[in-house]
């Protein structure tokens, strides 16, 4: 056979099996990023790192979670929704995806149609921290007596938050509205260094999630007063919702907090399908729901479809807080 009819005869082959050979390429290919939108040592950072190596054994590949925080998580949420790589994943969370775009006057993704829903990770509620040395000095040691304080020395309290926008943040902001109070707010770049200021006595209280807040709470480095879910939580069923120990003022008060996996839009529907499999087969295993609960976390794993309900419903009722507390961040 001479050089060109061999020649020829490759390249055809080469056309035949191309495409088909594309389409059944095995994903993934390579080592997967789960973006963590704010620094580490928080509730978004401890929920990846769990759901991370359960990911690996199942795709076969090894799953880095990296840490991008700034404005709000927004800076991290951005590059993801511009990933294009098709190995690049987002951590989000009730401020990334239902609480910043009422906030902020532009978001530099669109949390709708940047993003493909993988599944809920875990729901938690807040919990409302102190200093213990400041709780002290105010003579805090209860909701009302937080009311009661704030009200009489506006502007002299300080809170800290995991960031504006953030639901950390968002449960200061309600707090106030509801009992007409004024506290300064400390944005951080993480739960993670607004924890360390505050048990520095940097600042003098908190509503961080209760993963987070909660080993610091057993140590006795913070004082805790109430969670703020609709019922009490099983991690710390001493401690009273805010609604109990607030009073009339905070009657109907209620910020629990969410984290959920997405993809970029542009992930296709088959990988996003099989990424919902398998984290969601992850959190149905007890060992890793009752380590989840033991730190104040709800495991989830919903579809896909119901992921996206209730970005939608936690959307519109956030806005509404967010126009009530009149919160903004320019």
């Amino acid at each position: 056979m001479s050089t060109i009819k061999r020649r020829e005869l490759l390249g055809l082959a080469a056309l035949s099996i191309s495409p088909w050979s594309l389409a059944q390429a095995p994903w993934p290919s390579r080592p997967l990023r789960i973006v963590v939108p704010f620094a580490p040592g928080g509730t978004t950072d401890l929920l990846a790192r769990a759901i991370a190596p359960e990911l690996q054994k199942a795709l076969g590949q090894p799953v880095v979670v990296e840490n991008k925080p700034g404005a709000g998580g927004n800076l991290g949420a951005a590059e993801v929704a511009k990933s294009t790589d098709g190995h690049t994943l987002l951590m989000g969370t009730v401020g990334t995806h239902a609480i910043n775009q009422a906030l902020y006057p532009k978001l530099p993704y669109d949390p709708v149609k940047d993003f493909s829903p993988v599944t809920l990770v875990a729901a938690v509620p807040n919990v409302l921290v102190l200093n213990p040395a400041r709780a002290q000095h105010y003579g805090i040691s209860s909701v009302a007596d937080l009311v009661r304080v704030a009200r009489a020395n506006p502007g002299k309290l300080n809170m800290a938050s995991s960031g504006n926008g953030t639901s950390i943040h968002l449960a200061g902001e309600l707090f106030k509205s509801m009992t007409g109070s004024f506290m300064l707010h400390f944005p951080y770049r993480g739960s993670g260094p607004a924890l360390m200021d505050l048990m520095a006595g940097n600042t003098d209280l908190m509503f961080d999630n209760l993963p987070s807040a909660l080993p610091q709470i057993r140590a006795g480095k913070l004082k805790a007063l109430a969670v703020t879910s609709a019922q009490r939580s099983e991690a710390v069923p001493e401690l009273p919702t805010v609604e109990e120990a607030g009073g009339a003022a905070l009657k109907g008060y209620e910020a629990s907090s969410w984290f959920g996996l997405l993809a970029p839009a542009s992930m296709p529907a088959e990988q996003v399908a099989r990424l919902q499999r398998e984290v969601s087969r992850s959190l149905a295993n007890p060992a890793i729901k009752e380590r989840m609960a033991s730190q104040g976390a709800i495991a989830s794993g919903n579809t896909s479809a119901e992921f996206a309900a209730l970005i939608a419903s936690e959307t519109a009722k956030w806005a509404k807080v967010v126009k009530a507390s009149g919160a903004k961040v320019d």
